[in-house]
């Protein structure tokens, strides 16, 4: 006789089946923790594919630490895709703590996307933050870089809709360049660099945000560079390299003046060329109209001849300016 293989196994996987719908070990173990669920629930969270071994669990752990949840509540958040262990820990931490926190607020942080648990633990232990180095120049042109430490603590009732650390960072940083900015001297932050502290904290900077600040230590301050010394610098090197042009500009018209005027003068002198040049054909007409005698043409001569001789001798090596007819003039007479 054969050993019956094949209604064995499938009576097996019948009783796995069974335990996986109706899970009895964990619905017992609920009892005895003092968990009120049925196994009707336990069926219909195995339908809806929630995990019972987790909500028990959860409902164990809370049960156990004083707080009262039920297993609709979890397996509502559960099915919304919040991470159950989280919420229950914050709940434990913050009663532990003595920080209002309801099983609504935990959920409604969780399903925000942030990390309700270490919010509850930053409520309870503040952390630090570092900022980077924050550069800014004082009145009197130089820069100063500045660290600082800021401690804050979760605001539990920001949690949701609250901004960030980033934002934290972004007005602590604004206002150092505000306060260092608002100095005479950089000497006046290096002596007192509580006085920016101060300034800070005064503005109110964790106003709509998800943490309070406690306070804001500056930790190093650096000299930077002599921006004042550069900008006049480069204000001076603008303003040289304006003047250049004006000046080359300048020049430029000069240049084309005198090109102007050397061109007027050697028009003026062709013009005294070409009117010297009508004088022999006057002298010629002269003649053959009898206004001029050959006893006028030397008298006109031996003027010309006094009037070189007195240049000559006003200005030895220079040329005569007077007008002296040659032979060509008196043949033509």
């Amino acid at each position: 006789m054969e050993f019956p293989f094949i209604p064995l196994a499938i009576a097996a996987v019948a009783l796995l089946v069974f335990l996986y719908f109706f899970p009895i070990g964990l619905w017992i173990t609920a009892i005895f923790s003092g968990v009120r669920v049925s196994l009707f629930q336990l069926v219909l969270m195995r339908v809806r594919k929630v995990s019972p071994t987790l909500i028990v669990n959860s409902l164990i752990t809370s049960t156990k630490a004083g707080l009262e949840l039920t297993a609709n509540d979890l397996e509502t958040h559960y099915l919304a895709g919040g991470n159950i262990p989280s919420v229950i820990k914050a709940l434990i931490s913050a009663d532990k703590a003595n920080i209002p926190l309801t099983f609504k607020q935990a959920t409604a942080i969780d399903l925000a996307g942030r990390d309700v648990f270490e919010a509850v633990t930053t409520s309870v232990n503040p952390k630090v933050i570092n900022t980077p180095n924050v550069a800014a120049v004082a009145q009197d042109g130089i820069q100063l870089i500045a660290k600082a430490r800021i401690t804050v603590r979760a605001n539990i009732a920001q949690l949701v809709g609250g901004a960030g650390e980033e934002t934290i960072l972004a007005r602590v940083g604004e206002g150092i360049v505000t306060s260092i900015g608002s100095s005479r001297s950089h000497k006046e932050v290096l002596e007192n660099p509580d006085k920016i502290s101060k300034l800070v904290l005064q503005k109110g900077l964790d106003a709509g945000t998800a943490f309070e600040i406690l306070s804001i230590d500056i930790a190093d301050i650096d000299i930077g560079e002599n921006i004042g010394a550069k900008l006049q610098i480069d204000q001076a090197t603008a303003d040289l390299k304006v003047a250049e042009a004006k000046a080359e500009e300048r020049r430029a018209m000069a240049v084309a003046v005198e090109q102007e005027n050397r061109a007027k003068t050697q028009e003026a002198k062709a013009r005294v060329v070409e009117a010297e040049a009508e004088i022999p054909k006057a002298i010629s007409e002269a003649f053959r109209s009898g206004n001029l005698g050959i006893m006028d043409y030397y008298k006109m001569r031996n003027i010309q001849s006094d009037t070189d001789m007195r240049d000559s001798i006003a200005n030895p090596g220079g040329q005569s300016s007077s007008i002296k007819p040659g032979r060509d003039e008196t043949r033509q007479t």
